[in-house]
């Protein structure tokens, strides 16, 4: 029997750095130059960890990958439009799908969070069911909250509550 060489690793930090990076710089980008320019920055940010995460290891994790999808998408709507309403529609769209996703594995029987965190967490297969129906619930809160905050405030407001909520 072969055993398959392990996937290289980023280190801890590296990881939490590609992976709050690009919205670090959303907002310092966003306070300087206004959301327009944020928006373009966060898209540069987005693709630039992709690519460093995809040369240190030579794999990308389908969420990351989703996200810049959709962050690139309604980027690009919000600055091509000149509408700021696309990119506050992003959070949205991203925890809509993500919540729905863990609920469609929920309800089919697939343990979708087991597949992505089997090495890091070790639960039965009811702690994964509990977990996954947790997560689901959670995204899905997370859109209804962004819903009513980006259409009841401001986008200063709103940026702020995306920064510390």
């Amino acid at each position: 029997m072969t055993d398959k060489p392990e996937k290289p690793k980023l280190h801890p930090l590296l990881k939490l750095a590609l992976d709050l990076g690009p919205l670090v710089v959303f907002f310092a980008a966003n306070a300087r130059f206004g959301i327009f320019v944020a928006t373009a920055v966060f898209m540069a940010t987005i693709i630039a960890a992709l690519a460093v995460s995809y040369a240190l290891t030579r794999h990308v994790a389908i969420m990351p990958v989703i996200t810049a999808i959709i962050v690139l998408i309604f980027g690009t709507l919000t600055l091509v439009l000149h509408d700021e309403t696309f990119i506050k529609l992003k959070p949205t769209i991203i925890y809509t799908l993500f919540g729905l996703t863990l609920l469609g594995g929920y309800l089919f029987d697939k343990p979708l969070l087991a597949i992505m965190f089997d090495a890091m967490f070790h639960l039965t297969e009811e702690g994964w069911r509990k977990l996954t129906l947790r997560w689901a619930a959670f995204f899905l809160v997370m859109a209804v909250v962004n819903e009513i905050v980006w259409r009841t405030q401001t986008t200063e407001f709103w940026i702020g509550f995306k920064l510390f909520g």
